[in-house]
């Protein structure tokens, strides 16, 4: 498959040295950002081809994946259309723009899909939701299947709105564990450890507890009894969480991200 990149940052750059690490040319790959730096970071870590701006040799390549800022993607998808083909598949890593708006921007292309990486990916742990518009057959989904899977796991929807959720969940999600980290973290230093010792016991814990989720069969709630015995230090450190409602404001703070996900969604669409 041939991958043509309209922005060539941190996500786009995974992505590229994702699809490197599954077998894809370095030939079969291009990325187009103004920026000198990105250019040449990219020419120099991948061997790829890089361009200044969107032009004629789009045509060429299978998937056109749109990795910029949601605040230029509508003057940015000005200079992509003219170059399009209309059998090409758009994948769009841009958060929070609609496929609807996408496609008016660029002159009704219809072939689009809508995804939410995560940070995770610049790791190659990434987990990615997709929607696809009613345009893209099982091959076209196949195709963005194999671009965002180079990174991470891949989830489907077949309800774009769900995509905010995504955002909110997974999207924002490793902010809510840095969070946690950092807390774990202070906490330690206020036991007496020194930040390297806090580091290590906090980042390792949730390194471990993750792996232990993913391996396990058995849902989360499960796995937190087994590690709570009765009037023991977890049962102390859970019972100063629940009465400080840690659970609910969790929850509350992933609907929050979902209401402004929409919102901006909203935002953009007015352009």
């Amino acid at each position: 498959m041939k991958i043509a990149f309209i922005g060539g940052g941190n996500m786009a750059a995974a992505l590229i040295g994702g699809l490197i690490k599954r077998g894809v040319a370095p030939s079969d790959l291009y990325a187009v950002d103004p920026n000198e730096d990105a250019r040449q970071r990219n020419q120099q870590q991948f061997g790829i081809r890089t361009g200044v701006a969107a032009d004629g040799a789009l045509a060429d390549y299978d998937a056109v994946v749109l990795a910029v800022k949601p605040q230029i993607l509508k003057s940015v998808a000005g200079t992509v259309a003219p170059h399009l083909r209309a059998s090409q598949l758009i994948v769009s890593i841009v958060a929070g723009i609609r496929i609807g708006d996408m496609s008016r921007w660029l002159d009704g292309h219809s072939r689009i899909v809508r995804v939410m990486p995560n940070t995770p990916a610049l790791i190659g742990m990434g987990v990615t939701g997709l929607v696809a518009s009613g345009s893209v057959d099982e091959a076209g989904r196949a195709l963005a299947s194999q671009v965002l899977g180079a990174v991470g796991e891949t989830v489907w929807f077949d309800d774009e709105a769900k995509i905010d959720a995504v955002t909110a969940i997974s999207g924002s999600g490793p902010a809510y564990v840095f969070y946690f980290i950092e807390a774990l973290q202070e906490a330690a230093r206020q036991l007496g450890m020194d930040e390297a010792q806090g580091r290590a016991l906090a980042v390792a814990t949730f390194t471990g507890a993750a792996q232990l989720a993913a391996n396990s069969d058995e849902p989360p709630s499960v796995l937190r009894e087994r590690v709570t015995s009765k009037g023991g230090t977890t049962a102390a450190a859970l019972a100063s969480f629940d009465a400080s409602g840690i659970k609910d404001a969790i929850v509350r703070g992933a609907l929050a991200a979902d209401a402004r996900a929409r919102e901006m969604g909203d935002e953009f669409g007015k352009q």
